[in-house]
């Protein structure tokens, strides 16, 4: 007796595996936050995404983190946030050794529009801390763009219909509100200069300057060590070399030079600088303007 293709369909499709990522732990992981998110959230529950090296590739399961999103149709109030802390806080107890390296955050639908008011607060989780109640950070429209272009579903409507497109003016207001804070702390507080010149840091903030830079002269976003590669190849020269300085030195204990700190900062006003939207039909994508006064040279070629 022939098999009703719609029957057959129907089956295979209940019993494919679940397998977001390549990962077989990874999975296991993510289908038992999403049960408990989804029984937690209910009706609420709009969908989940996997964000960062997951979805941009250069996963590396000895060193990175376990990143999504999950967005719900409005705000959480304090019981639902206080029951999905204890998720997240009985995870953090377990024995997986993925405990500890669950980055999330948790989003109405809206906010996905990547304008929303500085005052608003959402739960999050950063590695090694427990869920807490923040405002979006200056590089959430980066994130956006990963989820809109980039975002792994792992439940929900495909991430485009959720997230609109972003204006290349918007990314370039917030490259400039990254760089202008660490500029500004680098000379009034003294507590990120500490932090800064850590050498796992200063990676970090050397990385970041080149996804913006990427972003800025691509219109689009990519994982910090393809970031890297393009930056060493478009900058060339000084910058080049701090880059690639950064890389072989991130694991290594203790702080940064003094004249690495100079030039990393100088590197930071360098990026500020080319947060200048161009002129329309002036300059085209993936040229800088050589910032006057720069004392290094960029290679282009």
């Amino acid at each position: 007796m022939p098999v009703n293709s719609s029957l057959h369909k129907s089956i295979s499709k209940v019993s494919a595996p679940f397998a977001p990522t390549p990962f077989a732990d990874v999975n296991a992981v993510l289908d038992d936050f999403l049960a408990r998110i989804q029984a937690l959230l209910g009706s609420r529950f709009q969908g989940m995404y996997l964000v960062g090296s997951l979805a941009l590739g250069d996963f590396d399961p000895h060193s990175s983190d376990i990143d999504f999103v999950v967005v719900t149709d409005t705000d959480m109030g304090d019981d639902l946030f206080d029951r999905l802390q204890d998720v997240h806080t009985q995870f953090a107890a377990s024995i997986s050794p993925w405990a500890e390296r669950i980055e999330a955050i948790y989003i109405p639908s809206p906010a996905l529009r990547h304008v929303v008011p500085n005052t608003a607060h959402y739960p999050q989780i950063e590695k090694g801390t427990s869920l807490f109640k923040a405002p979006l950070e200056s590089g959430w429209i980066f994130q956006c763009i990963t989820i809109r272009d980039h975002g792994v579903v792992v439940a929900g409507p495909e991430p485009h219909t959720l997230v609109e497109s972003i204006h290349p003016q918007d990314m370039h207001s917030a490259a400039a509100e990254i760089t202008n804070l660490w500029l500004e702390q680098s000379q009034n507080d003294p507590t990120w200069l500490t932090w800064f010149r850590q050498r796992d840091a200063h990676t970090f903030v050397i990385l970041t300057l080149c996804r913006l830079l990427y972003s800025l002269a691509t219109e689009s976003v990519t994982s910090k060590p393809r970031a890297a590669e393009w930056a060493q190849k478009k900058l060339g020269g000084p910058w080049a070399t701090l880059i690639k300085r950064a890389l072989a030195r991130q694991h290594e204990a203790g702080e940064i030079t003094q004249s690495e700190e100079e030039e990393s900062l100088a590197f930071i006003q360098f990026t500020l600088e080319q947060c200048n939207p161009p002129p329309v039909d002036k300059q085209p994508p993936g040229d800088f303007e050589t910032p006057r006064g720069c004392l290094l040279s960029i290679n282009w070629h």
